[in-house]
C-alpha cells in the first residue's frame, strides 16, 4: 500500500453550456475525480449549488482527462501539487494567436 486509501484521483476538464441569467453560456470546469462519471456529477453539483441550475438544463458537451499542470484551477493545483512538482512545475499556457 502507498498510504493512501481508495482509487487515485485524476484531473478532468468538463465543458458545456448552461443558462446563466437569460442566456445560455459556455462553461468549463477542471475537477479532480476518480472517473469521467464522477467528474460529470461533480460539475452538476457545482452548477446546481452555486447557480441554482437544474441538471436537465445543463448540456455537457465534453469531458476529458487533462494533465494537472495545464490547469489554472487552485483546487487542481493543490490536489496534484506533488505530481506537478515532480514533473518540473506547471506548464505555461499557450498564448492565443490573434
Amino acid at each position: 500500500m502507498n498510504g493512501k486509501s481508495g482509487p487515485l484521483m485524476k484531473a478532468y476538464r468538463v465543458s458545456g453550456t448552461a443558462p446563466f441569467g437569460s442566456q445560455r453560456q459556455p462553461f468549463s470546469y477542471d475537477v479532480a475525480a476518480k472517473d469521467v462519471e464522477a467528474a460529470t456529477e461533480k460539475v452538476y453539483s457545482i452548477l446546481g449549488s452555486r447557480h441554482r441550475i437544474m441538471r436537465r438544463k445543463i448540456v455537457i458537451e465534453g469531458t476529458g482527462e487533462i494533465d494537472p499542470r495545464t490547469s489554472t484551477e487552485p483546487a487542481i493545483l493543490h490536489q496534484f501539487r506533488e505530481e506537478i512538482a515532480a514533473k518540473g512545475g506547471p506548464v505555461s499556457a499557450v498564448a492565443e494567436e490573434e
